[in-house]
């Protein structure tokens, strides 16, 4: 848990990258509650999958994963533990009416509260 410490410090105030906010496709994707953050720091489908849905998340995992392994390595944890982190504040972020994974696997919805996340989040 020293790692995921380190990592959490690391992240600071973390907000979902800022390219993916660019991106109008995904802005909509996410106020349509189509996609969510994942507690795996990645971000996933909610509900049925197209072929634009699954471009717009493949593409943001992408370079989700390559910020997530560089900045693992220069914190001295792996690439999982960063990821996991990643994952509890960008959940921790999430603004109500948009969705996220709860430590069950289950899809939720944000409500005026704090959200459910995994018991390994810092």
């Amino acid at each position: 848990m020293l790692a995921a410490a380190a990592v959490a410090t690391a992240l600071g105030g973390f907000v979902a990258p800022a390219y993916a906010q660019r991106d109008p496709a995904y802005a909509a994707a996410r106020a349509a509650g189509q996609v969510g953050e994942k507690m795996d720091g990645y971000l996933g489908v909610v509900g049925s999958e197209t072929p634009e849905l699954k471009r717009i998340v493949n593409d943001i995992n992408i370079k989700r994963r390559a910020v997530y392994s560089e900045r693992a390595q220069a914190n001295n944890a792996t690439l999982e533990e960063y990821a996991l982190t990643a994952g509890c504040q960008a959940i921790l972020a999430t603004k109500p009416g948009e969705k996220y994974q709860a430590p069950d696997g289950s899809w939720q919805t944000r409500g005026a509260g704090a959200p459910m996340r995994d018991p390994r989040c810092p």
